[in-house]
């Protein structure tokens, strides 16, 4: 069983649901362009996607990730 301080947090900060929110556009965008055979909006979504997930990185090592200075765990009631 884990103990408080070696709990990863499951992915419960704001870095996280910025990257996660910014690639399920990305993902959406992609998959209608797919479904209307728009290529070049495909590979444009693929960008989106990649964009999120380096947003989170940075967001993350700017403090806003589990275990940054600068993110406030919510109470579980």
């Amino acid at each position: 069983m884990m103990n408080a301080q070696n709990d990863p947090g499951h992915g419960h900060s704001p870095a996280a649901w910025t990257a996660v929110t910014i690639m399920l556009i990305g993902f959406t965008i992609g998959t209608v362009a797919f479904f209307f055979e728009l290529a070049w909006l495909v590979w444009a979504s693929a960008g989106i996607v990649l964009g999120g997930w380096i947003i989170g990185g940075i967001m993350a090592k700017a403090g806003y990730g589990v275990k940054g200075p600068k993110y406030q765990p919510k109470a579980h009631s």
